[in-house]
């Protein structure tokens, strides 16, 4: 496998100082051993005007195939080993196992780290690189839509079959030559692309995708993969298709991407709303009034088996272990660090036996259809909706309603309409920076309703806080509660 990179410079900014930022002096060859063979680097040319370097990667078949053969058997090893054993054309085209060797060998250079010439790593530079032969399932179309919109000028190249019988065709295989112009990009930003991208395309993996792989994923896509046009086929392909890697990486990357919509650190919108530091100013904190308002309708509905869908930090989970009547609790939440926090919230760690035996936390999208979800008797959305984007609403509504189909479902939200009375609240501004919408009370009901006569429930609508005579409550609260008939033809389908 072989790739070049290449940078051209003036008397002032030299273009040999590529060679500092690498942390490869270029006036020597230098190899470095990998788990399937040794990697090369050395430089082609380097003078202040031009300077290119070479990553040349020489795999060991033998050691890619025996690597295959350990205790992961059948899931990691190279693809296709089992069908030419130590001859193919993989090791020969740069894939997963290039882009391997491009960080190990270009570790410091990725991570956009340079002692020697701190202010040049942080520079854009004009850039030139060429993949002489690069798998490309998708085609040279799909070659463009990745590496276009990340600032690169595209010229793709499908290699012949065999030029010597040109009415075979092409093969999968394309040569690749990227030009960033001066300002575009940096030295790390180039290499980060590279090493999400190569194996991308090369739609395929040599090794067993482990749980890690999305951090790995994160650490190289941070800055650009977020908004990049093409971030579901990335996240699927890079993550070996495995569904659960896969929604990880998109819900933590959604979240970088809210938080650098709104000029924030991602903690500050990890879990979707701290109650505690709720805008209301009462004697008796309008969080506080929306848990008892729960726990009054989930008492009422005779509800024994409980979902906290959005859980956060685990506020309502400890006031429904206060209840024995509450025999099972399910705290759902995107966020791990709301998780952890709720955690050590509830002190699960110091927790007895049978108390601990009546709760459980579960890290989980509310976008996706969860199987461990159903079969309970209620399902609590409390100030969750107003977090998701709307065009991601019906998909919520479908794993819950459709989905999942607890007897009761809780929904509760803020009421728009009553943001004219908080003093300490700017006129046209949401209750939290996080909120994508906040409804009126007739647009709530009108989405109540809509889901209610989709799914077969019922509903019915609970004020939460003073309900002011003009603009409503401070919250809203919706009981969706499955009716007979609905039921009744369920069981008459077991019964079938």
């Amino acid at each position: 496998m072989f790739l070049t990179i290449s940078t051209t410079g003036t008397p002032e900014r030299p273009a040999t100082d590529l060679g500092f930022l690498l942390h490869k002096h270029p006036g020597k060859s230098q190899a470095f051993s990998t788990s399937y063979g040794t990697a090369h680097v050395l430089y082609p040319e380097a003078t202040p005007e031009r300077c290119t370097a070479a990553l040349l990667l020489e795999v060991d078949p033998v050691a890619l195939v025996r690597r295959g053969k350990g205790r992961n058997k059948g899931r990691g090893g190279a693809p296709d080993a089992a069908l030419a054993q130590y001859v193919n054309d993989r090791p020969y085209a740069a894939s997963s196992l290039f882009a391997v060797a491009l960080s190990a060998v270009f570790s410091s250079a990725m991570r956009g780290v340079c002692a020697a010439r701190p202010e040049r790593a942080a520079q854009p530079l004009p850039l030139r690189v060429e993949v002489p032969a690069l798998p490309a399932r998708g085609g040279a179309e799909l070659v463009r839509a990745l590496f276009e919109p990340l600032g690169w000028t595209v010229a793709v190249t499908p290699v012949p079959l065999d030029v010597r019988f040109p009415e075979w065709g092409d093969s999968r295989y394309v040569q690749l030559v990227l030009e960033a112009p001066e300002g575009a990009l940096t030295l790390g930003e180039a290499l980060r692309h590279l090493y999400v991208l190569l194996p991308v395309l090369d739609d395929a993996k040599h090794y067993w995708v482990s749980p890690d792989e999305v951090d790995k994923l994160l650490r190289a896509g941070e800055g650009w993969l977020a908004d990049h046009p093409e971030q579901q086929l990335i996240t699927s392909r890079y993550l070996a298709r495995r569904r659960s890697l896969t929604r990880e990486a998109t819900e933590r990357l959604e979240l970088a991407r809210l938080a650098d919509a709104d000029d924030t650190d991602v903690e500050e919108i990890d879990n979707a709303v701290d109650e505690e530091a709720d805008t209301e100013e009462q004697p008796v904190p309008l969080a506080v009034r929306r848990r008892d308002a729960i726990l009054a309708a989930l008492t009422d509905a005779g509800a024994c088996r409980v979902l906290d869908l959005g859980c956060g930090q685990g506020q309502l989970v400890q006031a429904l272990l206060k209840d024995v009547r509450f025999t099972e609790i399910v705290g759902v939440d995107v966020s791990m660090r709301a998780l952890t926090v709720a955690s050590r919230r509830l002190g699960l760690d110091r927790m007895g036996e049978r108390l601990a035996g009546r709760v459980t936390l579960l890290q989980g999208s509310l976008a996706y259809t969860d199987k461990r979800l159903k079969g309970y008797d209620a399902a609590v959305l409390s100030e969750v909706i107003e977090h998701l984007d709307l065009a991601r609403l019906p998909a919520l509504e479908y794993a819950v309603f459709g989905s999942a189909r607890p007897r009761t479902v809780l929904v509760t939200t803020p009421n728009v309409e009553y943001n004219v009375r908080w003093e300490s609240l700017p006129a046209g501004h949401a209750r939290h920076g996080d909120h994508r919408f906040e409804w009126t009370r007739e647009e709530f009901r009108a989405w109540a309703h809509e889901v209610a006569e989709r799914h077969g429930y019922g509903v019915e609508f609970v004020p939460v806080g003073d309900e002011d005579p003009e603009v409503g409550p401070p919250t809203q609260m919706a009981v969706f509660t499955q009716t007979t008939e609905q039921t009744a033809k369920k069981k008459e389908g077991k019964a079938a």
